[in-house]
């Protein structure tokens, strides 16, 4: 064995050099208000005693008034999140029948307007062609849209004569004869 205040032999053959720049560790000199730390432990932060489930609430509010534990907390955001997805379903469809009824309403209005027109097919309108009604005198005369031909008609029809603008004066004041 050997003489714990003789070096090793290996460690006697290496040269010390004594560096500037090193510091050896000093002793630590204690506060007076230094307490050891007692022997048992305190008890975990992790087990709460007071909550039934022995979740630990180590989630608290700023106030300090809350506490709760990290998956109360999740279960809280997915609750929330289902009921703002509800509220917007519930709303998607409120707004869905809403443009219906207003939809209905204005097809409704349109068929009171010209009721058949969009119940068919076909969407060009053609005139019927009505009874022709007789003159006092007996004589018919046919309207200018049945005529087929603008030569057939015309003759029946009267003829519109242009304005004279003096002659009415003439009429109106009398005429001064210009000899």
């Amino acid at each position: 064995m050997y003489d714990s205040y003789r070096p090793h032999p290996l460690l006697a053959q290496v040269p010390l050099t004594v560096s500037p720049f090193i510091n050896l560790p000093t002793s630590v000199t204690l506060p007076y208000t230094y307490k050891s730390v007692p022997s048992s432990l305190p008890p975990s932060v992790t087990v709460d005693l007071n909550s039934p489930d022995g979740k630990a609430r180590y989630v608290v509010s700023p106030s300090g008034e809350h506490a709760a534990h990290p998956d109360d907390v999740l279960a809280a955001c997915h609750s929330l999140e289902q009921h703002l997805n509800k509220t917007r379903s519930n709303a998607e469809q409120t707004l869905i029948a809403w443009k219906e009824s207003i939809k209905q309403r204005e097809l409704a209005e349109k068929r009171r307007l010209a009721p058949g027109w969009l119940d068919r097919e076909e969407k060009l309108l053609q005139p019927s062609r009505g009874s022709i009604s007789p003159d006092p005198q007996g004589d018919t005369h046919p309207s200018l849209l049945d005529s087929s031909s603008p030569e057939h008609g015309s003759s029946q029809l009267p003829t519109m004569v242009p304005h004279d603008n003096g002659e009415e004066l003439d009429r109106a004041f009398g005429g001064l004869g210009l000899k």
